[in-house]
C-alpha cells in the first residue's frame, strides 16, 4: 500500500488480491508443509569489531529499539537477542528495548513528536503497517533500498518470500523499501469452549467452526445460548474504543462482512486515487452493519437495532476497550467470545489459562462473498494488521541498525517471535511448516489463521489516512452509544471524508 497520488491501478489491484484472495495460493492450496524447520538465515557472522563495513574499532555499539512491551526484560537479553548474535549480527551491536505505548495512537504520536525534533535515539523504531506510509511521504524514516549494507539479495527476499499486502505498507510511492515487516497479524474469533459444551455444542462443532465460521445472526444466538447455561459476566467483547483499531480494523470487519466498504469497489479505490474515489460509508450494508453493533450492546429493544439478531451479548464499555482491557476478562474466564489478534491466542492459551479450551475460528460474517456487493467483502473477513521495523533517519548508528533489521530476517528469529510471542512468520511458507505446527498453543491453530490470512482486507491507506481514521474512529463509536444514530453519523462522515480527500 503505497501513496494513492503516485500509485498505478493495477498495482493497488495486485495488492488488494494477494492480500484477500490469493494468500491460500502463495502456502499452498493444501497447506502441506514446507518441512523447513531449523533454517537460518544466510548472513556469516561479521568480524568481531566490525558493525557492516565500518571498523568500530572494538567499542561496543548500543542501539535503542523503540517497541512494544512484550520484548522487554527476559524475553529479550535471554530468548530473542542471542538469536540475532547467531544469525550474522556482530557481538559488538547491543540492542537495547525502549518500551513505548502499546496502543498505536499514542505510539504514531510519540514518534511524531520524536522525529519532527530530530532526535538521533531511538534508532530502531517499531512501526505499525497501517501508519507506515504517513511517514514515508513526510520523508521521516530511512531509505533501507539507498543503504549500502542492505544488499539486493535481501531485497528480493522480501519481494519472492513476505506476505506481500505486508511489504506494500512498508514502502515509498517511489517503490523504495523504508520498513522491514516483522509480522503480519490476522484477527479471530477466540472462545471459551467450556462455555459452549454448557450450552449443548461439542467438538464436532468446534472442528467445523475451525475452518467455516458462522454468520453473526448465528454467533448472536450462540453467545447467548451460552451466556444463559453459564455463570459468565460478558457474551462477546471487542475493541470499539474511538482509536484507529476501530477504524483500521474491528468496524473494517464488521462493515466489510456485510458486503460494504470505505471507498466502493476495494479491488479499484483501497488505495486511491485520494479525491477521485465514491465513498461509500453511508450505503445501507454499513449503516445495517452498526446497528448490528448496537444490537449485540444494546439489544433489540434499543433505537436503530436488528431484529433477528440476539441482543446485549456486548457490554457498554467495549466502546472504551483497546486491545488489553477487552482480553484480560476473556483469558480469565469472565467472557465466551473475543475477537482479538494472534498474541492473544498465545496468552489466552496458555495452560495457566484456558488451555486446549480455547477455541478459534475466522471472524463471523453477515453476507457470503457471493452475496457481498464488492470484491474483497462478504465471507469471514479479517482485518490485516502487522507491524514493521525502521530505521530512524536521525540515527548516528544507521549501519548498524541496518544489521539488526537484516538478522531479524532469519528464519530462526521469525520462529522464535512465533514460538515467544505469537508474532506470525512474516513469510507465508513458513507458517505451513512442520516446526509451526509444533509451536506450542499457536501450532493447533494455524488453519483458522490461514483462512483468516486468505480473508484479510488492508485498511486504505494513503497519505490522509490518519486524518480520516480518526473522524471515522470517533463517528463510529458515537453511532454505537445508547443515543447514537448510524444513519445520521454516516452521512456526517462521508462529508468529512470527501473534505479531506478534496483538500489533500
Amino acid at each position: 500500500m503505497v501513496d494513492s497520488s503516485s500509485h498505478e491501478p493495477d498495482d493497488a489491484e495486485r495488492d488488494g488480491g494477494v492480500s484477500r484472495r490469493k494468500f491460500v495460493q502463495a502456502v499452498g492450496a493444501s497447506g502441506a508443509a514446507a518441512g523447513i524447520a531449523g533454517c537460518t538465515g544466510s548472513d556469516q557472522p561479521k568480524d568481531a569489531g566490525t558493525v557492516g563495513n565500518v571498523d568500530n574499532q572494538g567499542q561496543k555499539t548500543t542501539l535503542q529499539w523503540a517497541t512494544d512491551p512484550d520484548f522487554k526484560g527476559s524475553t529479550w537479553n535471554q530468548e530473542l537477542q542471542p538469536i540475532l548474535y547467531e544469525n550474522g549480527l556482530s557481538k559488538d551491536i547491543e540492542v537495547n528495548i525502549l518500551a513505548g505505548p502499546s496502543v498505536t495512537d499514542n505510539r504514531r504520536a510519540q514518534y511524531q513528536q520524536w522525529l519532527s525534533a530530530g532526535r538521533a535515539k531511538p534508532d530502531i523504531l517499531y512501526v505499525d503497517s497501517g501508519w507506515t506510509i504517513p511517514f514515508i511521504v513526510r520523508n521521516q524514516l530511512m531509505n533501507l533500498s539507498e543503504a549500502g549494507n542492505f544488499p539486493q539479495e535481501r531485497m528480493q527476499e522480501l519481494e519472492n518470500d513476505y506476505f506481500q499486502a505486508s511489504v506494500s505498507t512498508a514502502k515509498g510511492p517511489n517503490g523504495d523499501l523504508y520498513a522491514v515487516p516483522l509480522f503480519p497479524d490476522f484477527p479471530t474469533m477466540q472462545y471459551n469452549k467450556e462455555y459452549l459444551r454448557n450450552a449443548g455444542y461439542g467438538q464436532s462443532d468446534f472442528d467445523t467452526w475451525a475452518t467455516d465460521s458462522m454468520t453473526w445472526q448465528k454467533f448472536s444466538q450462540v453467545t447467548t445460548e451460552a451466556m444463559n447455561n453459564n455463570d459468565v459476566q460478558y457474551g462477546y467483547t471487542f475493541q470499539g474504543s474511538a482509536y484507529e483499531g476501530l477504524s483500521c480494523c474491528d468496524f473494517n470487519e464488521f462493515m466489510s462482512s456485510w458486503g460494504g466498504a470505505y471507498f466502493g469497489n476495494p479491488e479499484q479505490y483501497l488505495f486511491g486515487p485520494v479525491g477521485d474515489r465514491p465513498i461509500t460509508v453511508d450505503e445501507q450494508q454499513v449503516v445495517d452493519s452498526i446497528r448490528m453493533i448496537r444490537t449485540f450492546i444494546h439489544g433489540s429493544d434499543a433505537n436503530n437495532t436488528l431484529d433477528n439478531y440476539q441482543g446485549q451479548i456486548a457490554p457498554p464499555a467495549v466502546m472504551q476497550w483497546t486491545e488489553e482491557p477487552s482480553r484480560k476478562p476473556f483469558t480469565n474466564e469472565d467472557a465466551i467470545m473475543h475477537r482479538n489478534w494472534p498474541y492473544a491466542i498465545n496468552i489466552s492459551g496458555s495452560e495457566d489459562n484456558l488451555g486446549e479450551d480455547l477455541g478459534v475460528m475466522p471472524i463471523p460474517y453477515a453476507k457470503t462473498q457471493q452475496e457481498a456487493q464488492y470484491p474483497m467483502t462478504g465471507g469471514p473477513v479479517a482485518a490485516l494488521g502487522g507491524w514493521h521495523n525502521a530505521v530512524n533517519p536521525n540515527s548516528n548508528n544507521q549501519e548498524a541498525a541496518v544489521e539488526v533489521l537484516k538478522a531479524m530476517m532469519s528464519d530462526e528469529f521469525k520462529y522464535k517471535l512465533f514460538e515467544v510471542l505469537g508474532f506470525l512468520p512474516p513469510e507465508p511458507q513458513l507458517l505451513t511448516s512442520d516446526r509451526a505446527q509444533e509451536v506450542p498453543i499457536m501450532g493447533r491453530y494455524l488453519e483458522q489463521l490461514r483462512i483468516a490470512g486468505e480473508n484479510a482486507i488492508p485498511r486504505p491507506v494513503t497519505a490522509v489516512w490518519p486524518a480520516q481514521s480518526s473522524k471515522i474512529a470517533q463517528q463510529v463509536n458515537g453511532a454505537m452509544s445508547r443515543g447514537g444514530n448510524p444513519s445520521q453519523a454516516m452521512t456526517q462522515l462521508k462529508a468529512q471524508l470527501e473534505a479531506i480527500e478534496s483538500s489533500a
